[in-house]
């Protein structure tokens, strides 16, 4: 069976599950959730207030999924993440920590790119935008 013998939406959902699987696995050595280190990468850079990072991590987090006052509780019982004036911030053993899972999660992604040229991925990305734009548009259409 060639791998077009099955449609996109297949391929999206079995990718979209073996890299959450994969990611999970990943974070497990760090006892951290995907959504701990999404909101850990939001706020790396620059402090964030709830509503800013629920906003950056929106896209990432369905229904079900832990809630992000469970996941800071968790990140500023660690020490990890500090809230000041109703804004968000990584501690200094947060960052050190954050340095740490980039480097696994950088491990993975490779992992995940291995045999695509960056044009292959960013062919990819542009197609992928494209559908959903197409559909977006539709959606508005109706």
């Amino acid at each position: 069976m060639e791998p077009t013998d099955r449609p996109i939406g297949y391929w999206l959902k079995h990718l979209d599950g073996l890299l959450e699987s994969t990611l999970d696995r990943t974070l497990a050595g760090h006892t951290l959730s995907r959504r701990h280190w999404q909101a850990m990468n939001a706020i790396r850079d620059a402090p964030l207030t709830a509503g800013g990072l629920r906003d950056a991590l929106r896209p990432f987090w369905g229904e079900g999924a832990i809630t992000l006052e469970d996941v800071l509780g968790d990140l500023a019982e660690r020490g990890w993440v500090t809230e000041d004036d109703g804004r968000y911030a990584l501690t200094a053993p947060g960052r050190t920590a954050h340095a740490a899972v980039a480097e696994r999660v950088g491990e993975t992604r490779r992992a995940v790119l291995d045999g695509l040229t960056e044009q292959d991925y960013v062919a990819t990305v542009r197609a992928l935008s494209r559908m959903a734009a197409n559909l977006e548009r539709r959606a508005g259409a109706s």
